[in-house]
């Protein structure tokens, strides 16, 4: 074979493989899709992947199951994510934990972020400052002012060393310059202690603990966000204590594994724009708890990736945790 024909076989067997995965994307999908959800069944974001998923039936008129991995703080079911064939029938849950957090606390991640095309995110939720009700500052202004006049006055919970709760604790005791301490509830929730009135604050998004702030059992002093919350004008945000910078977001998103075709990817990203929009009852459930069911094309949802991990590495650097 000389090297025109050579070249024209190469070509040849491009144009092959670029129609099939043409027609692959134009007959996607045809059977059930899987999500993998890096979470224990049960937790919010465990829900929150079912809820969107059962819209995404709706879009693409094909079963949308979802598949717990959970472990090892979500690093189990994101490297069976990045391990996943790249048809667009396996997806994978990211969120704050997984892509933000976890590659600045550990030194070996079984995945990196190349490892996944980025679809849509499916919600963000604000972090609160929340708050016993024998706590008698009114918001995080009046807080921060307590505990630079008294040092450690203060208790805040989290879920562990390294947690959503700890490091969005620290990261706002850094922007503060001040002093909190912190008691890891590794193996139980915190909140049971926080409305008996055991520790003092807890800094996590809110769905945990909307219900028992409902109840008048505990209190909002503050919320993440550029504006105050529709659903809680009376909460100031922390850039009305003088955080403007204070900016931790949890936040889950799809993400297909690399390598999946454009074609199908830009399906999915169709089908979430539908999907976070066309159910008025889940849209004011994440409302209700301080959040946004929302879409994002994927160059949108990969600068908002880029963005976020920034942030977090530089709090987590800050205060100078390594998990390993």
């Amino acid at each position: 074979m000389n090297s025109i024909t050579r070249r024209m076989g190469f070509t040849g067997i491009a144009l092959i493989a670029m129609t099939a995965l043409t027609v692959q994307a134009q007959d996607y999908p045809n059977k059930p899709i899987k999500i993998i959800a890096p979470f224990p069944v049960g937790t919010g974001p465990d829900a929150n992947t079912r809820e969107i998923a059962l819209e995404l039936i709706k879009v693409l008129g094909q079963t949308v199951v979802v598949e717990n991995r959970p472990g090892a703080a979500n690093m189990i079911g994101m490297e069976v994510g990045a391990k996943a064939a790249p048809d667009g029938y396996t997806l994978v849950m990211g969120s704050t934990t997984s892509l933000s957090v976890v590659p600045h606390l550990y030194s070996k991640v079984p995945y990196k972020a190349s490892d996944f095309v980025p679809i849509s995110v499916v919600g963000l939720l604000n972090t609160a400052l929340t708050a016993h009700p024998n706590v008698s500052e009114k918001n995080a202004k009046e807080l921060i002012e307590r505990l630079k006049k008294q040092p450690d006055s203060l208790v805040a919970a989290t879920s562990g060393v390294g947690s959503y709760s700890h490091l969005a604790g620290e990261w706002f005791a850094a922007n503060a310059g001040v002093k909190i301490n912190f008691v890891p509830y590794n193996t139980t929730s915190p909140y049971a202690d926080l409305v008996a009135g055991q520790v003092n604050v807890i800094f996590d998004a809110l769905p945990a603990a909307i219900g028992n702030v409902k109840a008048g059992k505990l209190k909002i002093l503050a919320l993440t966000g550029k504006s105050r919350h529709p659903n809680f004008p009376d909460v100031p945000t922390f850039a009305e204590a003088g955080l403007p910078d204070y900016s931790p977001t949890a936040w889950i998103g799809l993400f297909a594994p690399a390598g999946t075709p454009a074609a199908v990817v830009a399906k999915l990203s169709d089908a979430m724009q539908k999907a976070a929009g066309q159910n008025p009852e889940l849209m004011s459930k994440w409302r209700s708890y301080g959040g946004e069911l929302k879409a994002q094309t994927p160059s949108e949802f990969s600068a908002f990736l880029k963005t976020d991990n920034q942030l977090w590495g530089q709090a987590i650097r800050g205060a100078g945790i390594k998990l390993d």
